[in-house]
């Protein structure tokens, strides 16, 4: 089951992007749009955007410096490591799993020196590499989107978008453990 499993994982992960790049072109074609003036359109859009949320940015930005730069972040990893070792969650990924939903960045060191101290290839390091790819910086995103819109009650976004994230590092915990056979 692994064996297959892995096979199919790896075909679907060579051709994803490929397929991407020749249907979507080639979709645009046959619905007549006009790629190169929605494109630019876009980016103007996008322009605007980008200066609407630098307040934003700045400070969740600055909210995640302060809870690394304080330790609660190694303190609380510190904290649940007997209960993640209970299902089989390396500690030292515990770091990368609680930085992910609020910096895309910030989760990006944690994960190249993951990376340095274990290696690529190593199951920590495809571990916290599939909880990159799988999972989503909610609190930045909520920060930013919402913020651009002035959106001030989330409601339930913050809750969705954790439970999201968590399902997401479960699931990436679980297909390593049989891909990768952690």
């Amino acid at each position: 089951m692994g064996e297959i499993f892995r096979n199919v994982i790896q075909t679907v992960s060579i051709w994803a992007i490929p397929v991407l790049l020749f249907f979507i072109p080639v979709l645009a074609f046959v619905k007549k749009v006009k790629v190169y003036e929605e494109f630019v359109e876009g980016a103007k859009e996008g322009f605007q955007v980008a200066v609407t949320i630098i307040p934003y940015l700045v400070a969740i930005l600055v909210a995640i410096g302060m809870f690394r730069a304080s330790g609660a972040m190694d303190a609380f990893a510190r904290f649940i490591a007997p209960v993640t070792d209970l299902i089989g969650f390396p500690a030292e990924a515990i770091p990368a799993a609680l930085m992910r939903p609020l910096s895309g960045s910030g989760t990006l060191g944690i994960v190249t020196e993951l990376m340095k101290t274990h290696g690529p290839d190593s199951f920590i390091g495809r571990f916290a590499s599939t909880i990159y790819g799988s999972t989503e910086t909610t609190f930045y995103v909520l920060a930013v989107y919402f913020g651009a819109v002035n959106i001030k009650k989330t409601r339930h976004a913050v809750p969705a978008g954790l439970i999201a994230d968590f399902v997401g590092i479960m699931a990436a915990l679980f297909i390593c453990k049989v891909v990768f056979g952690g």
